[in-house]
């Protein structure tokens, strides 16, 4: 067994809120959308290799549609820590499998993490800290470890854990166990949480040893992990569509939280542009060459530097130009993005602009 923690990429999203700059053929993953050089799945890998200890202990769990694209953005992931499915069935089929396999590979005391590859992560060094934190839970106890971000205001977007008792200290962190989980709430709710103090948002990042999961798979979510391991991968797309939440997360007795703060946004549609690059003395976030007259709250973005956008009294947009479509939407309406998209999915004269 090594003594690193194996890291796992949960690269498979499709990131569809990001349209039309993430599309099937790059979604939001391969995107450097915080202004540095780095996708964010390069900038996920950067930051687990040092608790991986080197390549040869970080994986990557993809979909068959992007796989090549993950082969060009790690070349030093090894071929053998590349898994792919046959066919995207959410989060909880993506767990079970990498962790038999690695199970396979390092024993069932092999303590594993699973971190989403579109999050904005600011301090790396609170984040590593906190990591470590969680692998000596996981090592310690019978324990399915989830990181909770301390909640900067009511979010209706965002799932919540509730801690209970606490159980332990780690790297100056205090554990807790989780006594629910709670998926959006409305803002009442989400205000009362945080009044309470022992509410975190669901960072959907977990640490655990290979045989806990397993075990808990078993009782709670047997219908995945046994097919998978009486026929491997090849019945994947037989598998059902859960969320690891769903099939163990909300059912089990062994989850723990650690709350923690370390600048974290999961990046989930244009708005977080805004909170990533907002600057004080521009009205508007500009990722893209723009004239602007009476207009403020917009987020402009275009893949193209010679395009220009030219605005005229406009609040609270998004206005997106890539390639041969044009966003425009409100920016309290993004997440209809998706809604936009079956539209466009179920007319043939669309199918190129997904």
């Amino acid at each position: 067994m090594t003594k690193s923690l194996i890291p796992v990429i949960l690269a498979g999203g499709k990131g569809e809120r990001f349209w039309p700059l993430s599309r099937l053929n790059r979604p939001k993953q391969f995107l450097n959308l915080d202004g540095s050089n780095r996708s964010l799945l390069q900038a996920t890998a950067d930051r687990l290799l040092p608790l991986a200890g080197g390549w040869e202990n970080l994986w990557v769990i993809t979909s068959s549609q992007i796989a090549r694209g993950v082969e060009e953005q790690l070349p030093e992931l090894p071929s053998e820590n590349l898994l792919v499915e046959l066919q995207g069935r959410d989060t909880a089929a993506a767990v079970a499998w990498t962790s038999l396999e690695i199970k396979n590979r390092y024993g069932e005391d092999a303590i594993i993490g699973f971190f989403p590859a579109d999050h904005w992560i600011a301090d790396k060094e609170a984040f590593t800290n906190t990591i470590d934190a969680a692998k000596l839970l996981a090592a310690s106890y019978s324990a399915i470890v989830t990181m909770g971000i301390k909640p900067t205001f009511p979010s209706t977007g965002y799932g919540y854990i509730e801690q209970g008792e606490m159980i332990d200290s780690f790297k100056d962190l205090p554990a807790y166990h989780v006594n629910r989980f709670t998926e959006k709430p409305d803002r009442q709710t989400a205000e009362n949480f945080l009044s309470t103090g022992r509410f975190s948002w669901n960072s959907g990042m977990f640490v655990f040893r290979a045989g806990v999961v397993l075990k808990e798979l078993h009782i709670h979510s047997p219908e995945i992990i046994e097919p998978l391991e009486k026929h491997g991968p090849d019945i994947y797309p037989q598998l059902p569509k859960k969320s690891i939440d769903y099939a163990l997360m909300e059912k089990t007795s062994l989850a723990y939280v650690i709350p923690t703060e370390f600048g974290w946004d999961d990046l989930g549609d244009w708005n977080a542009i805004e909170r990533l690059l907002k600057k004080e003395d521009n009205p508007n976030v500009e990722l893209a060459t723009h004239v602007g007259l009476d207009t403020q709250g917009a987020i402009l973005y275009s893949s193209n530097p010679e395009d220009v956008i030219v605005t005229i009294g406009l609040d609270d947009v998004v206005i997106v130009r890539d390639r041969n479509v044009t966003l425009i939407v409100q920016k309290d309406r993004t997440q209809e993005i998706k809604q936009v998209l079956k539209t466009l999915q179920s007319d043939p004269r669309f199918t190129n602009l997904l």
